[in-house]
């Protein structure tokens, strides 16, 4: 497909939005729009829509612009991939990934929205070739500054540098100029940031990953792995909060393989280091990435495992700390850290550079960014203090569990 013109762009993806926008306006005024196999034919007849009144668009990163959807679809795979909407293939992790993820998104925000007294608000968009992403974020709630639990799906292709920030290795094959890697992406990912200094920031990301052959390179080994975490980001350090945190992350590893928590927990303190402060962004947790080196049904059920262990080893933690009382400096103490979890997101983050590198959706993308954040020149807390203890674990990560 030749290249098409800024302009060209924008005007294809306004029109795609009026087209939308026209079918939306549609299933306002129709009623019948409400049991399930009917909300699966209308987000059908949408997609159907939108391709017909706006070619896609293949921008240089080779995502197409998303297009909000007027519902929340119940699938976001590519029209043909589903056979049965409510059992999915059990050959296809595709499908089984994002049925995964879609319940998980489902299953946190209902537990957050329980202890917040504050609903989430969704919004779901598409692209006309297929995927898309459902986001649902709860900010100025009673505990939540802010929380956000999105799911994506993406059919795209990008360049070798791309891959290369996905995954660290070079892409397979032998590089010629232009060449493009097809791929499919399908995660949740979240972030709870929490109005009081005593309740800690929550992490966490579970993903599959699959590519196709380089452009350029057809015969090339295909490649599938698995990543994910999840972490805890504390402002003030309580130890028996760490030792219930890790000790629930440690125990869910441990039902796939006892030996995989060591190797997670020491990957996790290693990935989150800021390497410019020598310090980590927070206190730990698991984190894995590229894996591919066991059966993925093994994988599969490890992401299940951990994604299902985020609610019990975090919320347990907010409700006793969500109410103590805070002074001012222990307010700006937070936002200090905060400005730490900024530096680390928009500078080392795999997930964040991989997003802008391809086009993602940027309110997705940027959406574990805090509301407020703080940055002081040459800021460094006073000898035996809680802050001080704090960042002493920071910078020398310790075992909780």
């Amino acid at each position: 497909m030749a290249a098409v013109s800024t302009s060209s762009a924008v005007k294809a993806s306004c029109l795609a939005a009026t087209a939308l926008k026209s079918d939306a306006r549609k299933v306002e005024n129709l009623s019948f729009a409400r049991s399930v196999g009917q909300r699966q034919v209308v987000a059908a007849k949408v997609a159907k829509n939108v391709k017909a009144k706006a070619q896609p668009v293949r921008a240089t990163v080779g995502i197409e612009k998303e297009v909000a959807l007027p519902e929340i679809p119940l699938t976001l795979l590519r029209e043909g991939e589903v056979r049965d909407w409510n059992k999915p293939d059990p050959t296809s992790f595709r499908q089984r990934f994002e049925s995964l993820v879609l319940n998980a998104q489902n299953h946190i925000c209902e537990a957050i929205e329980k202890v917040d007294g504050t609903k989430f608000r969704r919004d779901a968009w598409m692209r006309p070739g297929g995927g898309g992403g459902i986001s649902a974020v709860l900010q100025n709630g009673n505990v939540w500054e802010k929380a956000g639990v999105a799911v994506s799906v993406v059919y795209g292709t990008m360049p070798r540098e791309a891959y290369r920030a996905a995954t660290g290795e070079p892409a397979p094959g032998t590089p010629k100029e232009g060449d493009r890697i097809p791929f499919f992406a399908c995660g949740i990912s979240s972030v709870m940031h929490p109005w009081n200094p005593f309740a800690p920031t929550m992490h966490f990301n579970y993903r599959y990953f699959e590519t196709d052959a380089p452009e350029g390179a057809k015969d090339a080994p295909r490649a599938w792995w698995f990543g994910g975490g999840t972490d805890i980001t504390p402002s003030y350090l309580f130890e028996e909060d760490m030792k219930h945190f890790h000790g629930t992350q440690k125990a869910a590893v441990e039902k796939i393989d006892p030996a995989l928590y060591p190797k997670m927990k020491e990957w996790c303190d290693e990935y989150f280091l800021i390497k410019h402060r020598g310090e980590r962004r927070g206190c730990g947790g698991i984190f894995y990435d590229d894996l591919n080196d066991r059966d993925p049904e093994i994988l599969y059920n490890l992401a299940k495992e951990c994604a299902a262990a985020v609610v019990p080893a975090y919320v347990p933690i907010v409700e006793k700390r969500k109410d103590t009382p805070y002074t001012a400096e222990q307010k700006e103490w937070q936002q200090l850290r905060r400005g730490r979890y900024v530096e680390f997101n928009l500078i080392y983050d795999r997930g964040t550079i991989f997003g802008l590198k391809t086009g993602g959706r940027i309110e997705s993308i940027l959406m574990s960014m805090p509301l407020t954040a703080r940055w002081e020149y040459n800021q460094e807390p006073a000898a035996g203090t809680p802050e001080a203890e704090l960042l002493d674990v920071c910078r020398n990560p310790r075992n909780w569990a």
